[in-house]
């Protein structure tokens, strides 16, 4: 990818010379869709759809943020997501319920899926966390409220979070570590919205 390019003929130089500025792309890291959630699930006959999350600024982003204290988000160097984080999350948690096998239909917001719910999701942590020296913990805490369509009642509301510790400070590791913090808790928001849908759909169906 070419970056920064700087059309300025220099003096005494033809209109054909420029200066240009080189820069080496960042790696890209994605992260996984869980596959297994327990046999105690059981299959649902209704439709949901996961709204676009939401998520500050700071982690709004394809950068891998990381922090060292509570009041500065900092970024890996050269180190980028797939996608800005809360895009990549939603596309994730849409693969894990599919993986499921236990709903009807599950899409994104943007489809046009008509639903019988909708899945708000709030990202508010998604960073490596570094204290005492060692290697950094990531941490992941989302925020869901599951919404009963066509009358967009709260059915109900959770907060899911996790904290993994890398195995070392470096950046394979590191996404390694928020993979499997990302994990537990995309597990518990399938498991949660399909226990707590099903227990809704009977009484007001």
């Amino acid at each position: 990818m070419l970056t920064g390019l700087l059309a300025v003929p220099l003096a005494g130089c033809g209109a054909s010379s420029f200066i240009q500025k080189i820069e080496t792309p960042p790696n890209l890291y994605r992260l996984t869709p869980k596959s297994t959630f327990g046999d105690d699930l059981f299959p649902v006959n209704w439709q949901l759809v996961v709204d676009i999350p939401v998520a500050p600024a700071g982690i709004n982003t394809q950068r891998i943020a990381l922090t060292r204290n509570l009041i500065q988000v900092e970024y890996y160097a050269n180190s980028n997501w797939t996608d800005r984080a809360p895009l990549m999350v939603q596309g994730l948690i849409v693969e894990s319920f599919e993986n499921s096998g236990m709903i009807t239909s599950v899409g994104r917001q943007s489809v046009g899926l008509r639903s019988d719910f909708v899945l708000l999701v709030e990202v508010r942590e998604f960073q490596m966390e570094y204290s005492n020296g060692g290697p950094p913990n990531a941490h992941v805490r989302i925020n869901c409220k599951l919404v009963e369509m066509p009358n967009r009642l709260i059915v109900a509301n959770a907060s899911f979070e996790a904290i993994e510790p890398a195995r070392a400070d470096s950046i394979l590791p590191i996404v390694e570590s928020m993979d499997e913090a990302l994990g537990k808790v995309l597990k518990s928001i399938v498991r949660w919205t399909l226990t707590v849908g099903e227990a809704y759909r009977p009484q007001n169906a």
